[in-house]
C-alpha cells in the first residue's frame, strides 16, 4: 500500500489523538503474535494502517463485543490456477476464510503460455480486495523431460522484478540444474539474488546434502517436505518450511510432529494447490490453522506461523500482525479454537461477514487470444495408446498412494492380448496417457497406473502439472479417446466419458487451466463431475482428477509420466513400460 506524507501525518495525529480515527474497533481481545498475549483495548485505523492500540475515538466505531481480534491471514505459496478460476473470483473465495494476502507462483499459466501467462495474473489481480504477491516461474518448463507450452530464461524475467508485487523467484524444483551448476539456472539465481529478491525451494526428495546445496545456492524456503525428519533437517539448515495441506498434497498432520516453540518462527502455511471444492467445504489457511490446534500446537503459535511468520520469510515488513504502522488486515473470530472466521477487514474496510464477501469482487481484464486459444494436437487412435510387453507380461506400473503427489514404482504382471496390455478393473491396472497439446508435436506418452479406482470409463483433463499437456486414464481406448477429445472441444477443460457418453465436463478456457466464471458455477460443475466420477466406479477416497493432475509431474518420486514416456524420478531419466528394458 502507497502512502503521501500526508497519510503519515494524518497516521502520526490519530496515534497521538489529535485527531479522530477513520475507524475504531472497540471491546475485543488482540491476538498479539510478537508476544503471544492477548490485549485488550481500542484499535485506530488511519487510511488503511492500525494507528494505535489504547483508548481512541474515531469516526466510525464498530464494537465487537469480546471477539477475537487476530491478523489477516497469509498464505505463503499458492498456485491460484489450481483453484482454476480468474484472480478476482479466487478473491471473493478466500478472503471470506480470512485470507489477505497470498503469493502466488504463476508457474501453472507460464508454462501453457509464457510471460503472457504471468502479464495476465498479475494484470487480472490489480485493484482486487486481495493482496497477491508474486514468485517468478524458475522452471519453464520444469524439466528438460517434457514438452510445455513456453521456455523462460532469466531475459524474459527481468523485467518483472520492477512490479512492485514481485517477491521473487519461484520455487526451485530443477534440482539437477543447480547441483551441475547449468548456466540457465545460474543466471536465474544471480538475477533474482543481485535485485535483492527472495528465492523458493522444491526439494521434493532431496537429502541433506542437497538441502545443502538449495542453501547455498540463496535458496530459503521449501514446501515439499513430507516426513518430519525432512522438516527438522531443512529447519537445522536455515530453510524456512512451509507446512502444506492442499488438494492432492495433505503433509500438515505429520509435519507438525516436527514443529515446537523453539522452531517454529521459522514455519509458515501454504496451500500449494488446493481445489476450489476444498476451499468452499473446508476452507484455505484457516483450515490449516484448524488442523494445527487440532493436533496440539497452541492457538497464538499456530495463527503467528499463518500471519507474522509468512509475512517475514518475504520481507512483507507491514503484513502480518497488529500493531501501529502495519496495514490494517485483520479478522474478527469467535473463539481460538475453531477459529470461526466472522469479519474480515482489509486495509481497514469490511470485506466479507460471515462466509460472505460484503461485495463481490469482478474480473475486469481482457484476455489475449493466445490465451484462450491454447489446445494444439491431433486426432489420437487406439493405435497410439497400445502398449506392447515382452512376453513375461512383467510392468513398470505407476502406483498411486491416496492423498499424496507422490507414487510409487510398482513391478507387476499385468493381463496381455496379442502382446498388448489390457486393462483390468479386478486388478486395478488401468491405461493412462499423456499427449502434447501446446505445438501440435504428436508426442503421446502411454503407461500403465494402478489405484485410480474407475470400473467403466475415462477422465481427461488439461490440468497436468507442470507442462499441462492432457492427461487421461480409463478402461477403454475408446473412452480414453472420447474424454480428451472432449477437452480439446472445450479449449481445455476436465472431462468424465462412460461407453462414449459424456457424463460431465468443465470448460477451462483460459490456458486450458481456468474457467472465466463465477466460482459458484464452477463449484456446481465439479459437483457434477463428482457425480460422474462417482458413476464410473471411483469411491472418492481421494480425488482423481487432483491425483490425476499429478501423474505427469516429473519432479515428484517415483515414477510419473510425460509426454515423452515413463520416468524414473530417482534416476532422472525415462524408462520403458517394460520392465528391466530401459530407453535412456
Amino acid at each position: 500500500m502507497k502512502q503521501t506524507i500526508e497519510q503519515l501525518k494524518k497516521r502520526i495525529d490519530v496515534a497521538a489523538k489529535r485527531t479522530p480515527a477513520d475507524l475504531v474497533i472497540k471491546n475485543g481481545k488482540i491476538v498479539n503474535v510478537f508476544t503471544h498475549e492477548i490485549l485488550e483495548g481500542d484499535l485506530a485505523i488511519a487510511d488503511g494502517y492500525f494507528a494505535g492500540i489504547g483508548r481512541y475515538e474515531g469516526y466510525e466505531t464498530i464494537d465487537v463485543s469480546g471477539k477475537y481480534i487476530a491478523p489477516g491471514l497469509i498464505d505463503g505459496h499458492v498456485h491460484i490456477e489450481s483453484a482454476m478460476v480468474t484472480p478476482a473470483e479466487f478473491a471473493n473465495v478466500v478472503l471470506p476464510n480470512g485470507v489477505t494476502s497470498v503469493i502466488a507462483d504463476p508457474h501453472e499459466i507460464a508454462n501453457v503460455s509464457g510471460a503472457l501467462g504471468i502479464e495476465y495474473m498479475i494484470k487480472s489481480s490489480e485493484g482486487i480486495p486481495l493482496d497477491v504477491f508474486f514468485m517468478l516461474p524458475s522452471c519453464v518448463p520444469a524439466t528438460p523431460f517434457e514438452n510445455a507450452g513456453a521456455v523462460l530464461n532469466y531475459e524474459q524475467l527481468e523485467s518483472f522484478y520492477a512490479h512492485p508485487r514481485v517477491l521473487g523467484l519461484g520455487e526451485v524444483m530443477d534440482y539437477p540444474a543447480v547441483f551441475h551448476n547449468e548456466e540457465k539456472m545460474l543466471n536465474k539465481l544471480v538475477s533474482a539474488s543481485l535485485k535483492g529478491k527472495r528465492i523458493d525451494g522444491h526439494a521434493a526428495g532431496i537429502d541433506s546434502d542437497g538441502i545443502n546445496i538449495y542453501m547455498a545456492a540463496g535458496i530459503r524456503t521449501d514446501h515439499e517436505c513430507v516426513t518430519s525428519e525432512e522438516a527438522l533437517d531443512r529447519l537445522r539448515k536455515g530453510m524456512y518450511v512451509m507446512l502444506r495441506e492442499g488438494s492432492a498434497a495433505r503433509d500438515l498432520t505429520t509435519l507438525l510432529k516436527a514443529i515446537n516453540e523453539k522452531n517454529a518462527r521459522r514455519c509458515l502455511f501454504v496451500t500449494d494447490d488446493k481445489h476450489l471444492d476444498d476451499i468452499i467445504s473446508e476452507g484455505s489457511i484457516d483450515h490449516n490453522v484448524r488442523v494445527a490446534i487440532r493436533e496440539g500446537l497452541d492457538p497464538l503459535l499456530a495463527i503467528q506461523m499463518a500471519t507474522l511468520n509468512a509475512a517475514e520469510c518475504f520481507g512483507l515488513k507491514h503484513k502480518g500482525a497488529i500493531a501501529p504502522g502495519y496495514e490494517a488486515d485483520f479478522l474478527i473470530i469467535d473463539d481460538l479454537k475453531n477459529i470461526q472466521v466472522d469479519l474480515v477487514f482489509k486495509s481497514g474496510k469490511l470485506v466479507a461477514k460471515n462466509g460472505e464477501m460484503a461485495a463481490r469482487t469482478k474480473s475486469t481484464t481482457s484476455l489475449s487470444p493466445s490465451i484462450i486459444d491454447s489446445m494444439r494436437l491431433n486426432l489420437i487412435t487406439s493405435e497410439h495408446l497400445q502398449i506392447k510387453l515382452n512376453d513375461d507380461s512383467l510392468a513398470n506400473i505407476i502406483g498411486i498412494i491416496p492423498n499424496s503427489i507422490v507414487t510409487k514404482h510398482l513391478i507387476e504382471k499385468v493381463d496381455l492380448m496379442n502382446g498388448l496390455f489390457q486393462s483390468s478393473t479386478e486388478k486395478d491396472f488401468l491405461k493412462l496417457a499423456v499427449i502434447e497439446r501446446h505445438r501440435n508435436t504428436g508426442n503421446i506418452g502411454v503407461g500403465i497406473i494402478n489405484g485410480l479406482g474407475i470400473k467403466n470409463g475415462a477422465i481427461a483433463s488439461t490440468v497436468a502439472h507442470d507442462s499441462h499437456n492432457v492427461v487421461a486414464a480409463g478402461t477403454t481406448d475408446d473412452d480414453i479417446i472420447k474424454a480428451v477429445t472432449v477437452t480439446a472441444q472445450m479449449n481445455g477443460g476436465l472431462a468424465v466419458v462412460q461407453n462414449g457418453e459424456i457424463l460431465a465436463s468443465l470448460p477451462l478456457p483460459i490456458a486450458g487451466l481456468m474457467s472465466d466464471k463465477q466460482s459458484s458455477i464452477v463449484n456446481e460443475s465439479l459437483m457434477e463431475l463428482n457425480k460422474a466420477l462417482r458413476k464410473i466406479g471411483c469411491t472418492m477416497e481421494f480425488n482423481p482428477f487432483l491425483t490425476l493432475s499429478f501423474l505427469a509431474l516429473p519432479v515428484i518420486p517415483e515414477l510419473k509420466l510425460t509426454d515423452i514416456g515413463l520416468f524414473d524420478v530417482k534416476t532422472f531419466k525415462h524408462i520403458d513400460v517394460n520392465y528391466k528394458q530401459e530407453i535412456f
